[in-house]
């Protein structure tokens, strides 16, 4: 390769605008302020024993205590040894946080433009563009940096592959490999498999040019090339992988044992993944596409600012008229400017009303191939986020398609349509600027697209507000209460239609009046990308900054230690024992808060573990006591009659382990877990057939004198010392995982089992023993055996090439 200052100039420059605009656009990380993310937020509170525990025993424990009774540590935080690729993704993201994303957006996207062989003037507007696309700054506003993460890495996947199929093999092969890598360590495990169909569309239009050129040895082999750089991607990412998949067999990504639902009905199995429901509940209504092009097509979010608001004047009004202000209010918090299909969304997917101008361009203009590409791969996004909307597709996926049920929100694989639309987009503006089409055709491209944009948009302005009602189901709940509010929030989202179409239609004039000038010669190439950058600017930024501002930081202290203990949690923590908390004035399964102070019952995340989380939705959710206790529930916390919070200590709570005298065997899950109903725990104890063999005792002889006490504790390993005159069944308040925690009595590997649904149980034998418990997961070692031999490949491999390359030149 031949380097040169001018060859480097203009990626120079690109990253010194690229580090600019992303801070700037996040400039309250100059005063050392964070930005407060709700998802981080909780996050915080789950990893909180995890970082603890590295920081004082510098290893990491791979397990936590502190979230659902206990679980892996690998969906929550891990540090996996001899991971190369973080420390890559460490340098790359050089700025502070959620600056760093966004200058991965650009960064990414800026090369895969430049391998597409843009301007690079042009690419970097491009660039920044992409990474101002509403959905993707919205994203870091509400802590999704793992999506964020994924998505900024997609663009240089696309790069790499690219590059193969441009006959620069070694290049693309290097750069598929490392990109890959990234992407994915980058741990969202939903957005890289949503990059695949992207991928498997470019690969199918792909073939069938190569089958009409008659070049198919030409594309095994790119394919070839591909798939070594692929598999060396995910040898390098082995350990975390194959840990998640470990976990995710015991997640609730995974096909349930159970045949029954929590009322007694027979649940309706269909695949081994999510349920339908579950997997569609965010799905993008079909008119909501629109916001791609209209911000507020559909209202926004909840709460948009809008000129005497029709809405907050009603509500006055009615105070005024003798409504009482708390009920007002109440009612008020109901009202939501968003009218969509979706339960609730933080920020229209909007990508921008120039882009979306330009994509229509580039179908007159760009490349057959890489239209088909660009164009097939954005409707089959659009048709997919529409779900339940779009039901014989969405349940074909769901059916047929594997892993396409392991993943929820739908809606989120409009982020293929986030990346095509800008990469048509600026693919058409390329296609304006080159001689291969002539003025004539560029003039009836530019009409066209400004008739069936623009026409759009001013439809809507005319007579898009007789299109739809501008209603909701609670909207008619409220008018129930209330008469007259139907009228005002139809009015405010009537208001903010056409407000939005009126500007959308403003930015797709403008901007095709400044590109005839160009084809007109009237203005110069540069002149028409500085004019199309300060537009595009100016239109995402401002749209940006409705749900993503300055308003989001506070000092680094809020967010770095966003929980400070109440007078409750210090009551509860002068308790040094080891027990579990219960508050029960959160969702106890959407809650990381508790988790950061106490061992709590409760959690926050996505996967959660599978059987507790039936558990939850068959007893704990009923608050069935004698599940509590087993879980050595030492604490409630509740709102009292006053609606203070108060805790209550809950004496008949188990303990750390037990010894009990009967053993109820059952055959089948559904029977594990209904045993619970009417189970007495401290002195019965119920585990499924399929554990035991013939021989194992069912019944024990009490031993009123016997004790087993937990005399040491770490979230990795666990010791008790017990004695007992007779043989002995105890009990666990632990959470049973198969795949890392083994026994030992006296340091001899003893089997446990798998007692009261979630627990550990085993049999202890007479005397005074010491039985300690630890996780030792097998999946690391074997994971990083992979690893290493993947970055070997990944070194020798490039450095072979190489070589053979050169002495072909010789």
């Amino acid at each position: 390769m031949n380097f040169s200052i001018k060859k480097s100039t203009p990626y120079l420059i690109a990253i010194a605008i690229f580090v600019f605009v992303a801070v700037a656009y996040f400039s309250p990380i100059l005063q050392g302020k964070k930005i407060q993310q709700s998802d981080i937020t909780q996050f915080i509170g789950s990893s909180k024993e995890i970082k603890d525990f590295r920081k004082e025993h510098n290893e990491e424990p791979y397990w936590t205590n502190t979230s659902f009774g206990g679980m892996p540590s690998y969906a929550v935080s891990t540090y996996y040894p001899n991971d190369f690729i973080k420390k890559i993704d460490k340098v790359l993201r050089f700025l502070p946080r959620p600056a760093d994303y966004l200058f991965l957006y650009f960064f990414g996207f800026f090369i895969l433009l430049t391998v597409l062989k843009v301007d690079w003037k042009l690419a970097i507007v491009g660039a920044l563009g992409f990474g101002l696309s509403t959905y993707l700054i919205i994203i870091l506003g509400v802590g999704h940096n793992a999506k964020a993460h994924a998505i900024a890495y997609m663009p240089l996947v696309l790069a790499g592959i690219l590059l193969v199929f441009q006959q620069k093999y070694l290049l693309g092969f290097i750069v598929t490999s490392i990109a890959m890598s990234l992407e994915i360590s980058a741990s969202h495990v939903q957005m890289t498999y949503y990059l695949l169909f992207l991928v498997l569309i470019f690969g199918i239009v792909q073939l069938i040019e190569h089958i009409k050129s008659k070049e198919i040895p030409q594309f095994i082999k790119s394919v070839a090339i591909l798939v070594v750089a692929i598999i060396l991607a995910i040898g390098t990412n082995a350990t975390s992988l194959l840990a998640m998949k470990e976990y995710s067999k015991q997640s609730t990504r995974s096909k349930s044992e159970l045949t029954i639902n929590p009322d007694g009905s027979l649940k309706h199995v269909t695949s081994s993944g999510l349920s339908k429901d579950y997997i569609t509940e965010y799905s993008y209504g079909k008119a909501e596409t629109f916001n791609l092009f209209i911000p507020r097509f559909m209202g926004g979010t909840r709460h948009e600012s809008i000129e005497n608001s029709e809405v907050k004047n009603f509500f006055q009004d009615a105070v005024n008229n003798g409504l009482n202000p708390k009920d007002a209010n109440y009612l008020a918090q109901f009202s939501s400017m968003y009218w969509g299909d979706q339960p609730i969304v933080a920020a229209p997917a909007y990508v921008g009303a120039l882009f979306i101008f330009l994509f229509v361009l580039a179908l007159f203009l760009v490349e057959r191939k890489l239209r088909n590409w660009l164009l097939a791969a954005t409707i089959f996004s659009i048709l997919l986020s529409w779900g339940k909307n779009l039901t014989f597709l969405t349940n074909f996926f769901i059916e047929y398609v594997p892993l396409y049920n392991k993943f929820r929100a739908v809606s989120s694989i409009q982020v293929i349509a986030e990346l095509t639309i800008p990469l048509l987009g600026i693919l058409g503006l390329k296609a304006l600027f080159s001689s291969e089409n002539s003025k004539e055709i560029k003039l009836h491209a530019l009409k066209w697209s400004t008739i069936i944009v623009g026409g759009l948009a001013l439809f809507f302005v005319i007579g898009g507000t007789g299109l739809f009602t501008f209603e909701t189901a609670v909207d008619l709940q409220i008018e129930e209460q209330i008469a007259g509010f139907l009228d005002a929030i139809s009015t405010d989202r009537k208001t903010l239609f056409v407000n939005d179409s009126l500007r959308s239609l403003i930015f797709v004039v403008l901007f095709s009046g400044v590109i005839w000038l160009f084809l007109k010669e009237k203005i110069a190439k540069n002149s028409l990308i500085i004019v199309f950058a300060i537009l595009l600017l100016f239109d995402l930024i401002n749209v940006d900054k409705r749900y993503v501002n300055n308003d989001f930081f506070v000092s680094a202290r809020k967010v770095d230690k966003p929980f400070v203990a109440s007078e409750v949690d210090k009551e509860i923590l002068k308790d040094k024992s080891v027990y579990r908390v219960a508050d029960f004035t959160k969702n106890i399964m959407a809650d990381g808060a508790t988790s950061y102070f106490h061992k709590s019952i409760g959690g926050y995340h996505a996967a959660k573990p599978r059987r507790y989380q039936e558990l939850y939705d068959f007893h704990l959710s009923k608050n069935n006591i004698e599940v509590l206790n087993m879980l050595n529930t030492k604490y409630l916390i509740f709102e009292d009659g006053s609606r203070k919070i108060a805790v209550q200590q809950n004496p008949e709570a188990n303990g750390n382990a037990w010894f009990v005298n009967t053993i109820k065997v059952v055959t089948t899950a559904n029977d594990e877990i209904t045993a619970l109903d009417s189970l007495h725990t401290k002195t019965d104890v119920v585990i499924n057939k399929n554990q035991i063999s013939d021989s194992f005792s069912n019944s024990y002889i009490k031993d009123s004198a016997a004790f087993i006490n937990l005399v040491s504790y770490k979230a990795n390993e666990l010791k008790y010392e017990s004695n007992t005159s007779t043989n002995q069944f105890a009990v666990f308040s632990e959470m049973y995982y198969k795949n890392g925690w083994n026994a030992y009595i006296d340091g001899e590997f003893t089997p446990h089992y798998q007692v009261n649904y979630v627990l550990r149980g085993m049999e202890i034998p007479k005397g005074k023993h010491t039985v300690a418990f630890k996780f030792e997961p097998t999946v690391i070692k074997k994971g990083n055996v992979i690893v290493l031999i993947s970055y070997v490949l990944l070194l020798l491999i490039p450095l072979g090439w190489y070589y053979f390359e050169r002495r072909k030149l010789n």
